[in-house]
């Protein structure tokens, strides 16, 4: 028996305002059709502030990053920001060279901003 692959999960506050998206290596690997939609899909909602929470994910593929910089873009007319939970080493590395942790705020497991 063949199950389907974990799809990202959204969670939201109740004022919606702090939206979280979990992300792992099988959601990504079909493609960032699905982690689009949610961010798109929440961005309408109206959050303002959106965690993306990495822990599951062992290799970022510059597109996410790009995906999420178009997300911190609306946050940031709103006040808000993307913030990324749980990046492990791989990826704040590609921030780091790339200059974008400036821009996007890095969040340990525990929500510590890094």
């Amino acid at each position: 028996m063949t199950m389907a692959p974990a799809r990202p999960r959204l969670d939201a506050t109740p004022d919606a305002d702090v939206v979280t998206i979990r992300l792992d290596d099988a959601v990504l690997a079909d493609g960032l059709a699905d982690v689009r939609w949610l961010l798109h899909d929440a961005l309408l909602a109206g959050a303002r502030r959106l965690v993306v929470d990495l822990s599951g994910v062992a290799h970022l593929s510059s597109s996410a990053v790009a995906s999420f910089l178009w997300a911190h873009r609306t946050c940031r007319a709103r006040g808000g920001a993307v913030v990324l939970r749980g990046a492990n080493r791989r990826t704040e590395d590609l921030l780091r060279r790339t200059g974008l942790w400036r821009v996007i705020e890095l969040e340990s497991s525990s929500g510590a901003v890094a």
